[in-house]
């Protein structure tokens, strides 16, 4: 198959969609947890979280434009300054996948999807109980992409919490034992299996490949 941009551009709305979010291949699955002002939890699922940086420790997710449908989860963060980043395990995908309903605002996903708020450290966004790697983060700018009108959301890690026996002594965090998921396009889930740990790669050690 080949689609030229005119090819992409005359292929149905709803194809092309699932087409051009799935050519990334698997992306990671999170859910954002954020707080309003007036104590209204809520909960996001997001394939768009990427590192920035590790010292100091940032992370993006990019936030679509708001247009006719309110944005909680950003809103909520540009309010208060805080959020978390939670992966998403096989035992919740199905209630994970459904926190992408348009709820009212004064609902939370997490009583309409059944995930529970777990409040760590004094942070001022609730934690996903049910992850086995969480993460709080501090909000720090917003950039615009002004070619879609979307926004990429810059933020600070401040919190980790994962399982001990899932980080070596080097620091390396195996996904595969986390058992994390992914996803393609908007709806397809996968499972991640590890399938090498290679060395940082050196001029001087580049290997003579056969």
């Amino acid at each position: 198959m080949h689609l030229s941009k005119t090819d992409i551009q005359n292929t149905p709305r709803i194809k092309r969609l699932n087409i051009i979010n799935s050519i990334t291949g698997v992306k990671p699955a999170n859910l954002i947890g954020s707080i309003s002002n007036d104590g209204q939890t809520n909960l996001a699922i997001f394939s768009s979280v990427i590192h920035l940086g590790s010292n100091p420790a940032l992370l993006g997710f990019i936030s679509r434009p708001s247009g006719d449908v309110r944005r909680h989860t950003h809103e909520n963060i540009i309010a208060n300054g805080f959020y978390t980043i939670n992966h998403v395990h096989p035992h919740f995908i199905e209630k994970a996948h459904y926190t992408s309903v348009k709820f009212e605002a004064e609902e939370s996903e997490f009583k309409k999807c059944q995930l529970t708020e777990e409040c760590l450290f004094d942070f001022k966004a609730p934690f996903v109980k049910e992850s086995r790697l969480k993460i709080g983060m501090k909000f720090l700018e917003e950039i615009p992409i002004k070619a879609n009108n979307t926004i990429l959301v810059v933020g600070e890690v401040q919190h980790i919490v994962v399982q001990e026996e899932a980080v070596d002594k080097k620091g390396h965090i195996d996904l595969n034992q986390l058992d994390s998921v992914g996803i393609s396009g908007l709806n397809s889930y996968y499972r991640l299996e590890k399938l090498a740990q290679l060395p940082y790669a050196r001029i001087a050690e580049l290997p003579d490949f056969q």
